[in-house]
């Protein structure tokens, strides 16, 4: 154990189990601990590194605003903020933009401008509006989010929470039809869920959901906070099927890896619900994170990195099929985005990212034998057969050893 890690472990909070790695620096795809070793990043701080580490134009952004100003709060004006509010709206096809922080600050702005579009659009009673949730859903840690998560270890302990939420099977649109009623405000899933295990749904499934929400006025939000902004091979995960929401929610990769930017992008119809005072944010929206976000905005409008999350995505989606039968179960995915179901007979998803760490690529794993892939998108074919070699050679280590033990 490190110095560093030793203060850790004393004196943080012990919400996380990290691996054994003890980073200092990063550029591009790869990041290099205190002993000088160089690893490749696959989880890429949760998609929030999709352009890699230290990107030239994002690192330069921050550098020239903070040469200015970096806050004002939202008390005053400044030269950024409306910029950045008409090049994501731009982006994501919408009105307006609420800027926040966090990727669960947005989700709980856009539980808040649903319910009170609720009311004071659609006409659901005062304090009888629901909002329609899937099983296996992740949109962050405040208490009125792992109030209807499904994952017993995000809501243990932490209760009493609030209600109104109602909870379907992903994926099941006649599921969804039926909980759909008079009071519902809002249909509120990701496109695709990531921390379930990048779980893709069935075709056919996101179209259903718009045209529930059409049939009944409700509200559509697609958090998009991990599988947006070039993370599938298309700016948002949405636009894999031609599907536009009514409220898109974002984050992590906004702010470049560099700082906390999240945004809640709807039409005037449901963002023009807030007045002053009804919300806001201290740092939300201030001239720093506006700064990188535009930059970010810049890097996604040509579709190059889109396009190159779909070509290369592909690459890594066949080499990893082909491990399907020799250790790994299962993977699933799409664009620079993959779930790969371990045999659980050979070892945890947390032993392979052991593992994989020691050959020196970094993943993550979740729900006991699944590890999460997310490069940065300016990945390469030979560093994806980096990757995808190692997760090969774990694997097979892993099963010889488990056939040695049975003999």
């Amino acid at each position: 154990m490190t110095s560093a890690t030793a203060l850790e472990e004393r004196h943080g909070a012990h919400n996380y189990h990290p691996l054994d790695v003890v980073l200092s620096h990063g550029e591009g795809v790869w990041v290099t601990d205190t002993d000088g070793r160089r690893y490749l990043d696959c989880l890429a701080g949760y998609s929030s590194l999709n352009f890699g580490h230290r990107h030239p134009a994002l690192v330069e952004a921050v550098q020239t605003q903070l040469e200015r100003i970096t806050l004002t709060s939202r008390a005053f004006h400044h030269d950024q903020l409306g910029h950045f509010c008409a090049e994501l709206a731009q982006l994501a096809g919408k009105d307006m933009v609420l800027p926040m922080n966090t990727g669960a600050e947005a989700v709980e702005s856009a539980i808040k401008v649903a319910r009170k579009w609720g009311y004071e659009v659609k006409g659901v009673p005062a304090d009888r509006a629901t909002i329609v949730v899937a099983d296996g859903n992740f949109h962050g840690r405040t208490t009125t989010i792992v109030g209807f998560s499904t994952d017993p270890q995000a809501r243990s302990g932490f209760g009493p929470f609030p209600g109104g939420f109602r909870h379907v099977a992903f994926g099941d649109s006649a599921a969804m039809a039926a909980a759909i009623d008079e009071t519902t405000v809002a249909v509120l899933i990701e496109p695709i869920q990531g921390e379930a295990g990048v779980v893709v749904p069935p075709e056919g499934y996101l179209a259903d959901v718009r045209r529930f929400c059409d049939e009944n006025g409700v509200l559509f939000i697609a958090d998009e906070i991990q599988s947006g902004l070039g993370r599938t091979g298309t700016t948002f995960a949405c636009d894999l099927w031609d599907v536009s929401p009514d409220v898109y929610v974002l984050g992590k990769a906004l702010g470049g890896g560099i700082l906390p930017v999240s945004a809640v992008i709807a039409d005037a119809s449901v963002l023009g619900v807030l007045r002053p005072g009804d919300h806001g944010s201290t740092f939300g929206g201030n001239p720093l994170a506006c700064a990188v976000a535009r930059a970010v905005i810049e890097l996604l409008a040509d579709a190059t990195h889109q396009q190159g999350a779909a070509t290369r995505g592909a690459h890594l989606h066949r080499r990893l099929t082909d491990l399907v039968g020799s250790g790994v179960v299962a993977t699933r995915g799409v664009g620079l985005w993959a779930g790969v179901d371990i045999d659980p007979a050979i070892a945890t998803g947390r032993e392979v990212c052991e593992d994989l760490a020691a050959l020196g690529v970094l993943a993550k794993d979740t729900h006991g034998s699944t590890i999460r892939l997310a490069p940065p998108l300016t990945i390469n074919e030979v560093e994806i057969d980096l990757v995808v070699d190692s997760l090969a050679d774990v694997v097979a280590r892993r099963s010889s050893t488990e056939v040695e033990v049975l003999a």
